[in-house]
């Protein structure tokens, strides 16, 4: 089914794989940030004591808490790049090895003994290094002009973190008579390389909304409205069953298929002595 290209609106969304797109109006020429590499870290850190490694960090344990009764959850995380070093290698100066030192913060809430929720702040300082990043530098420097601030300098290689982190547990810990809270930080990172560019591309026009922004508040359903709309609950829990007869059941599933093909082969020598 081909697309109709009278009724065809240029927007937003996913490309028909059984049709084929219009031609563009033009071809433009546009200046985007281009990852040129990518890569993913995963790690799964716990506390421990001394020298942070790969699956361990000191200051995943809080200061002393004052009687902490019970962790709740983990909120409100964030990455800050701090700093990255590049050191080009000798074989290909476009490869880098990249050394990255970034900070990972968030808060974990837990209840006291008097039932007031209370909070603690994290800040996870990491070092991790990537022996090996496509991240050329660009031959052009780039300066800009603007109203604020008059002139800008823009650094066109750009090493950006993207990232997301889950607190996996958080464990009250007493030693003599202080209370702590330890974290298992569980965190995906993407590491990109952006070069600023100038590319061609197919230009179908503005990309201008079509809905109208919500103007008035929606009614709210009432509580009755809403109980007689929704479905029956399930009055009992799964079954998990197991088959009381599963080996009878498949010899009478193979006898059944051997007297089928039996009677089918039969039906066979017939028609043939039949035309014979």
């Amino acid at each position: 089914m081909s697309i109709n290209f009278n009724k065809f609106v240029p927007r937003p969304g996913l490309v028909n794989k059984q049709g084929r797109l219009p031609d563009p109006y033009e071809l433009v020429c546009i200046e985007v940030p281009k990852i040129f590499d990518q890569c993913l870290i995963k790690r799964c850190l716990v506390y421990a004591p001394g020298p942070d490694t790969l699956t361990t960090d000191r200051e995943l344990r809080s200061d002393p808490l004052i009687s902490p009764r019970s962790y709740i959850r983990s909120r409100d995380f964030n990455i800050t790049l701090n700093s990255v070093e590049k050191y080009p290698l000798r074989t290909n100066p476009n490869y880098k090895k990249l050394v990255l030192h970034y900070t990972i913060s968030f808060y974990a809430d837990y209840i006291d003994c008097d039932g007031v929720n209370r909070c603690e702040l994290y800040e996870i300082n990491r070092i991790d290094t990537i022996y090996k990043f496509h991240c050329p530098d660009s031959i052009a420097q780039i300066s800009a002009y603007g109203a604020t601030p008059p002139a800008q300098d823009l650094d066109s290689s750009i090493i950006k973190l993207e990232m997301v982190a889950e607190a996996l547990d958080g464990e009250l810990i007493q030693i003599d008579d202080e209370w702590y809270l330890d974290i298992t930080l569980g965190y995906f990172l993407i590491v990109k390389c952006e070069l600023h560019v100038q590319i061609l591309v197919p230009d179908y026009g503005y990309c201008l909304p079509e809905e109208l922004c919500c103007q008035q508040e929606e009614p709210e359903e009432s509580p009755c409205e809403r109980f007689w709309n929704a479905p029956t609950p399930q009055f009992y829990p799964e079954q998990v069953l197991q088959p009381l007869f599963a080996e009878r059941e498949s010899n009478k599933y193979a006898r059944e298929k051997h007297e089928y093909d039996y009677d089918d082969e039969n039906d066979n020598e017939y028609n043939d002595e039949y035309d014979n």
